[in-house]
């Protein structure tokens, strides 16, 4: 959670935990530069969506769409799973809810960076691609 509220400083935003209505777990505020937490949140909820929030913030969006919702769930993905430490623990286990106990982040964030952040081709597993030599950062195979 530290490298999360320091990430969010970086950028010069302050993060409250705050009475918010119910269903919603966060919100980002382009203009206050600030990002409200739910206080009912769980630990695991907090880490998550704090992540999600900072993607609003890195992205500058000042409203919620569909594509801005994408980037910010993208990016906290990226933020919060280490493609190693994944590719390690779903070999032992695939199933979402243990890889997102394994990582205290919420079965959405597996999910999210499953459909955004891994390529899948022929029993390998890439991660991170970029153009040129090397395009993958992570590549691991399945056994």
């Amino acid at each position: 959670m530290r490298e999360l509220l320091a990430r969010a400083a970086e950028y010069g935003v302050q993060v409250h935990v705050w009475d918010l209505p119910p269903g919603t777990r966060g919100l980002y505020d382009d203009e206050e530069k600030r990002i409200y937490l739910n206080r009912r949140l769980t630990y695991d909820e907090r880490r998550s969506t704090l992540a999600h929030e900072i993607g609003h913030c890195h992205y500058r969006h000042d409203c919620t769409s569909p594509s801005g919702e994408r980037q910010a769930r993208a990016y906290a993905a990226r933020l919060l799973i280490d493609p190693e430490e994944y590719a390690r623990l779903e070999r032992i286990n695939p199933d979402q809810h243990w890889l997102a106990e394994e990582f205290s982040v919420t079965p959405q964030i597996i999910y999210d960076y499953e459909h955004h952040c891994l390529t899948r081709l022929r029993g390998i597993t890439y991660s991170r691609a970029r153009m040129g030599l090397g395009q993958w950062a992570y590549r691991a195979a399945a056994i």
